[in-house]
Formats: structure tokens, sequence, C-alpha cells
């Protein structure tokens, strides 16, 4: 792990210096946190929102307001994204669940069940733009419960659908997802044992997936989060920070982060910054 206390940029390729100065300065968002992830930006209020997994708190952060709890408790958020309404959708460890947090602050539930038992501890979550939703259901957040499942799906739920079905089911520890720009592929981590890769799939016109191989192998660490920018460049989380790939899975760069980067997420007023969260840190770094 890198030894800094700050964030430094690592050149592979000269393409990343187009996404990201070298001598870039981060901001230090957040400090002293317990296991932060989640990271999302809520374009509705102008503010970025990361979760803290054991402190069962959400924290929105802007250069303006600062840092400041968003809600507590959070029953263990941990994904966090915007639907296409702007709506917040959080993935829940404790309560099992996946919710969606409506303008007037209250919370719908929208999955917590499958087959009549109960999810693992639903993991990370994206919205595609014809309104389905697709969320990872390890058992990471099960803290000793009991687990109910019989496997480690990945999940893809409907609009106005109440239960979600499975579109993947061979994933030892199904991570970190996101689309490609056209959403023709889902780019999905898998971070258990021996399985530190992402895996693309091709999303087929009805919606289900198709495995379309290996993206990428990640070390040091583990894949966990990530996001792909326009240009259909991969940014994931690893044990040295960010890295950063070509959208044929050619390593191009390193954002290294002093902590294990476990999410990251491209956002801010103009889309143009990357928020990491990065165990007890989270960092802003501006992008080109």
């Amino acid at each position: 792990m890198d030894s800094t206390t700050t964030v430094t940029i690592d050149v592979i390729d000269p393409e990343m210096t187009q996404i990201v100065d070298p001598a870039v300065a981060a901001t230090q968002v957040a400090a002293g946190r317990q296991f932060t992830e989640g990271p999302v930006w809520l374009a509705s209020a102008g503010e970025w929102l990361f979760s803290d997994i054991p402190a069962s708190a959400l924290f929105a952060w802007s250069p303006a307001g600062g840092l400041r709890v968003f809600r507590s408790p959070s029953h263990k958020a941990n994904g966090n994204t915007v639907d296409r309404e702007g709506r917040l959708v959080t993935c829940e460890h404790e309560a099992r669940r996946v919710t969606r947090t409506e303008p007037d602050g209250s919370i719908t539930v929208l999955a917590d069940s499958y087959l009549g038992r109960l999810l693992n501890s639903p993991n990370d979550v994206v919205v595609k733009r014809d309104g389905t939703l697709w969320f990872t259901d390890p058992p990471y957040g099960l803290e000793g419960r009991t687990k109910e499942q019989d496997g480690h799906y990945v999940f893809r739920l409907d609009p106005g659908a109440h239960e979600p079905v499975p579109v993947a089911s061979d994933f030892s520890m199904p991570n970190g997802l996101c689309f490609a720009p056209d959403e023709r592929a889902l780019y999905i981590a898998d971070s258990c044992g021996t399985r530190h890769h992402v895996r693309r799939m091709t999303v087929n016109a009805d919606n289900t997936l198709a495995d379309d191989g290996l993206f990428a192998e990640i070390t040091p660490g583990a894949p966990d989060g990530m996001r792909v920018d326009a240009a259909g460049r991969m940014f994931c989380t690893a044990g040295d920070g960010v890295q950063v790939f070509r959208p044929d899975g050619t390593l191009i760069g390193r954002i290294r982060t002093p902590r294990t980067a476990a999410n990251c997420c491209l956002g801010g007023p103009d889309g143009r910054e990357l928020l990491i969260t990065a165990v007890s840190e989270v960092w802003l770094v501006p992008l080109r």
C-alpha cells in the first residue's frame, strides 16, 4: 500500500494524463470514519453522499456546507445510487433490503426478499435507463444472522415489481457493478478467495445476461466498487486505490489512496470529479 498521506497519480499510459493531472491536489472530504462506502452525487441537492457502514450512518458533503449527517441510523447502508428521477436508492445491510428515499424524505422498500426468503445483505446497486434496478446480494453484512438465500445472486428488479429476479448466480461474492455507457454490457466485480476480477456480461434485449468473459484481474487486493465514464473507461477500486482501464481492459493508470479504496463515483456540478471512499477517509479528486 502506498505510504503517502494523500492521493497520488501513477501514469502507465499517456491516456491517463487526459483524465487527471498527475500533479492534482485532492481534497480530503472526511477522516476518522469507520468504513466508508457507497459514494453518490446527488445533483438535486448539489452534494455528495456516502455511507459509513459500521456507524450505520449516511453523510453528505459539499464545499459550501462541509460534512453533515444525512441519515442516522441508516440500517448499515452500503451502496447507493440515484434513479432516473434523481431519487436516492440504497442497499441496507442490516435491514437486508433495497430502499428508495422519496422527495419528502420517506422511505419506500423496493426489495427485501426472493421466493419468500430474506435477501442476504444487498451490497451495491445501479439503475438502467429503462428503470430496471440491478443489485448484488453477497452475505458480507449478515454478521451471524441466518442466511436464507441458497446463492449469492445478482438481481434485477423491474419497474413496478415487488420481487427481484436473479440474472447471475455463478459469482462467489458479487460486489460492485456498473453499466457501459450504451448499457449493452454490465460489469460485475467478484471479490472472494481466488476470484479477484471483474467480468463483463452482455445485456440482452430482454434484460437477461450472457457471460462475455473476464474484463480485468485486480491486484493488489480485490475489486469492490466501480464506475465507467462517458468514454467507456472503468474506474475500479483495489488495494492500492482506484485503477483505471480502457474499454478493452488495458490498465492505463492508478489513483493511489493512502488506504484501501472500497468504492468510487463520478459526478460533481460539471461531472468532472471523482469521489473515493477509502476505509476511514473520503477523497475528492478533480478530473480533466
